[in-house]
């Protein structure tokens, strides 16, 4: 793949440009007056949306970054090519820490440095795959929910400016625990909505994202092996220098409680096996549909010897928690879609019930503390969330290819 950028305009997002630079040029005036010359904290910073919204950042010229991400080689990775890149501003002030935000290392460095005028959290666990028994449930719950509440206690001790914390599309009427996370998330943040701005943004899958299946195509066709994709999921996709810009606009301009989302219409959505037909065709193969992982692996074998017929295993998905569709906004929720061009937000937020957010995280803790279940956890959730609809089949994504 020549050029993954161009790919992803061509096929994925099908825009020859950003949907977002009308809504950066604006409000140029009103990003600089809020960023030039400001201390700037991006936990997880190292992944696809962190680095993209730092460097939709670094332009308006921040004072001071620090980075954090417990990816200690995607950090270096981050640093390199900030420095390769001509004409990007790195303020001398930068340092890129491999740190955990919610262990006592971060508070130090944070204290030491007095706080910071903007924060952004990109630091998450984004995978449906996540909740595959009670113990990857609990390290999603800590990370999303538990230990957000940490930082913003943290936080609090020397307020931001701005507050921001990524959300996903899914915790709209979510129907997996990775969503219902999410969505938790949101109403933790906004508890804290007293103290100092707090925004966020539901958004669609990042192409190519770290992680992400469709960046799995590449590293499948690299090492010669099947590709396998769900034929029936259908999602929103933006670039990963959208993300960034979406981050950046909710984060900057966004007023208290406000959670963004990009305006895509229905017939944007893509399927992941298109997107994979595709990249085939851009690497010359031609598609070889197969009934079964098992026989996609060993007609794999061919491409070794030179055959140009690429096998994939494209079928229906089957796996827990997976949302044929995307929304991202409720019934409940009203959305202001005329102040930006490209971008709608909920509006009207109210700050949620304190004692209904203390007793969900108390309810969680004390799950957490015994031999608990993944059953008791959804019933937790739902409890707290009751439009949370699990969808359970007893089947994980990590049985697949």
């Amino acid at each position: 793949m020549r050029d993954l950028d161009q790919f992803i305009a061509e096929y994925v997002t099908k825009r020859p440009c950003s949907m977002f630079l009308g809504d950066i040029e604006a409000n140029r005036a009103a990003l600089t007056a809020k960023i030039e010359g400001k201390k700037v904290l991006v936990i997880g910073g190292a992944g696809t949306i962190g680095s993209s919204f730092i460097k939709a950042l670094l332009p308006f010229k921040p004072g001071a970054l620090v980075v954090v991400d417990t990816n200690e080689n995607a950090l270096a990775e981050l640093t390199r090519d900030l420095r390769s890149t001509k004409g990007m501003y790195v303020p001398a002030d930068y340092v890129p820490y491999p740190m955990d935000f919610a262990s006592p290392v971060f508070r130090k460095m944070f204290l030491s440095r007095r706080g910071f005028d903007i924060v952004g959290n990109f630091s998450a666990h984004k995978h449906v795959r996540s909740e595959k028994d009670i113990y990857s449930v609990e390290a999603l719950l800590q990370n999303n929910v538990l230990h957000a509440k940490i930082l913003l206690d943290l936080l609090s001790e020397y307020p931001p400016e701005e507050y921001f914390c990524v959300s996903t599309d899914k915790a709209a009427n979510p129907v997996n625990i990775m969503g219902a996370s999410k969505r938790i998330m949101e109403d933790v943040i906004f508890a804290y909505s007293d103290k100092f701005p707090v925004k966020t943004a539901r958004f669609a899958n990042v192409a190519f994202s770290n992680g992400s299946l469709p960046a799995g195509f590449l590293a499948r066709i690299s090492k010669l092996q099947p590709l396998s994709a769900p034929s029936d999921v259908r999602r929103f996709f933006v670039s990963p220098e959208e993300s960034g810009q979406i981050c950046l606009l909710s984060c900057i301009l966004g007023e208290n409680r406000a959670i963004f989302f990009p305006k895509l219409e229905e017939a944007q959505m893509m399927t992941f096996d298109a997107i994979g037909t595709e990249l085939l065709r851009s690497y010359g193969y031609e598609v070889l549909q197969c009934d079964s992982d098992r026989e996609a692996i060993e007609k794999a074998q061919a491409l070794k010897s030179g055959s140009k017929f690429y096998p994939v295993h494209y079928s229906a998905s089957d796996t827990s928690g997976e949302k044929p569709y995307e929304e991202f906004v409720t019934d409940t929720e009203t959305a202001d879609y005329d102040r930006f061009t490209s971008l709608g937000v909920i509006t009207g937020k109210a700050i949620p019930d304190q004692k209904r957010v203390e007793k969900l995280f108390a309810d969680l803790n004390a799950a957490f503390d015994t031999e608990t279940t993944k059953e008791e956890i959804v019933r937790i959730l739902s409890a707290y969330l009751p439009n949370f609809e699990h969808i359970e089949t007893g089947k994980s994504l990590d049985s697949k290819m």
